[in-house]
């Protein structure tokens, strides 16, 4: 990556030196490591020649050239004299190490008997439930009684379950006896088992034998996305939707281009995104995702996701790609900010929610937007228009009928980012 010139790790946890090959980037404009838990010394060659300090705040184990506003590095005999005092207190150490191992040891062996059954019962909590038997399961959902049941999709029900030790969770439990259900269950199974990301349903573990099969998922108190544009008496401002369109795009975006292996959702809704604690998005249901080979670009397939939210493409060729992620997500973000769902009865005949968008774009989006977003009075009117005609437009980027003229789920993200910025500057 020797022609990199834009490089920003700001806020990502990372520790130790850094790597004095850097300097070797001699195209590097712009370097951003702020807000991590770096250390040693600060590299001056190369591209660090014309850095600032502000692209090392927060890093207090720092230390370096006096322009960079850190600690001054030891010198050389500095870090003698502290050796010598180091492997002095760790012979120290050791000596003491040993004994207390030895102690440690003997206790360890006369109790050894009596805390097998003690370990084996609390080994679950330990390693963070990674085994949830049937049984468990069944009595943390009172059987899988309806009253607990949060939703339900082609192939499964969703139930909420409290375990003995007071953890809460979603259990995912797969219909069997339809066809395409185990399909499904290892579907879940094979794309979850690699995936890390703030925006997607973690995955705490899955129960299955023969007769059975289960997931169990991070669970949601909020519910769904669906939920909060429907009921009569929640509501989502123009912010937060912003912010819950944001997390998804970054969960797809994820899908797409940071893992090895491309994954296509395939069933983008407001139905399969869940609202953690925090109002955050979390993409769930990966059921019918596919996984997309090493230089494909897309794949055929018979499985149909949900009408209104499927690309042309894929309803009609069963062709899948990443562009059908997109474009469900345009519909997504139409039903968001319309409160319409794309299966609405004024939807009809060659009226879609795409279409009944995109004729009223630009000079009448007032008219299709939901009205509690855009009511006469606010002193913010004009900003929050502003903003929903750049969502709208970007929408009707996304749902392009040709795959290629599509956007990128990357250049989405970016550009709902900007609009938030921009909104929030305009509120200020």
């Amino acid at each position: 990556m020797l022609s990199l010139e834009y490089l920003d790790l700001s806020y990502n946890n990372l520790s130790g030196e850094i790597p004095k090959s850097l300097e070797a980037l001699v195209y590097l404009k712009y370097l951003n490591v702020s807000f991590n838990k770096l250390s040693g010394e600060i590299p001056t060659g190369g591209p660090f020649a014309i850095v600032t300090s502000q692209s090392f705040l927060s890093n207090d184990a720092l230390c370096g050239d006096s322009r960079f506003n850190v600690k001054p590095c030891l010198t050389k005999s500095s870090k003698k004299s502290r050796r010598k005092v180091v492997l002095t207190a760790l012979y120290i150490l050791l000596g003491i190490g040993s004994l207390f191992t030895l102690a440690v040891g003997f206790v360890v062996l006369r109790l050894r008997n009596t805390k097998k059954s003690a370990s084996q019962k609390d080994v679950s909590l330990v390693k963070g439930h990674e085994r949830i038997s049937y049984y468990e399961l069944e009595q943390a959902t009172e059987g899988f009684n309806e009253a607990n049941l949060l939703g339900n999709g082609s192939f499964s029900m969703v139930y909420k379950g409290i375990l003995e030790d007071g953890m809460i969770f979603a259990a995912k439990v797969f219909n069997v006896q339809l066809e395409g259900a185990f399909k499904s269950f290892d579907t879940e199974c094979e794309i979850l088992r690699n995936l890390r990301h703030r925006n997607l349903t973690k995955v705490i573990t899955s129960c299955a034998n023969l007769d059975f099969k289960a997931l169990v998922l991070e669970y949601m108190p909020n519910g769904t996305l669906d939920k909060w544009l429907y009921s009569h008496n929640l509501f989502l401002n123009l912010l937060q939707r912003l912010d819950i369109m944001i997390d998804v795009a970054s969960a797809i975006d994820y899908l797409h281009n940071g893992h090895t292996t491309p994954v296509v959702h395939c069933d983008l809704k407001p139905s399969n995104v869940l609202l953690d604690q925090e109002m955050v998005g979390h993409v769930s249901d990966f059921g019918i995702a596919k996984l997309l080979g090493e230089g494909e670009a897309f794949v055929q397939t018979r499985t149909i996701s949900t009408i209104g939210y499927i690309a042309p493409e894929y309803g009609q060729d069963g062709i899948v790609s990443t562009s059908c992620d997109v474009y469900s997500f345009g519909t997504l973000i139409m039903e968001t900010f319309t409160r319409k769902r794309p299966s609405d009865e004024i939807f009809t005949g060659e009226l879609s929610i795409q279409r009944w968008v995109s004729n009223s774009f630009p000079t009448g989006i007032y008219k299709v937007v939901d009205y509690y977003l855009v009511q006469s009075g606010d002193e913010h009117i004009d900003a929050k228009l502003q903003c929903l005609l750049s969502i709208m437009e970007l929408a009707l980027s996304c749902t392009l009928v040709t795959p290629d003229a599509r956007i990128s789920m990357k250049y989405a993200l970016s550009t709902l980012k900007k609009i938030r910025l921009q909104l929030v500057i305009s509120q200020h």
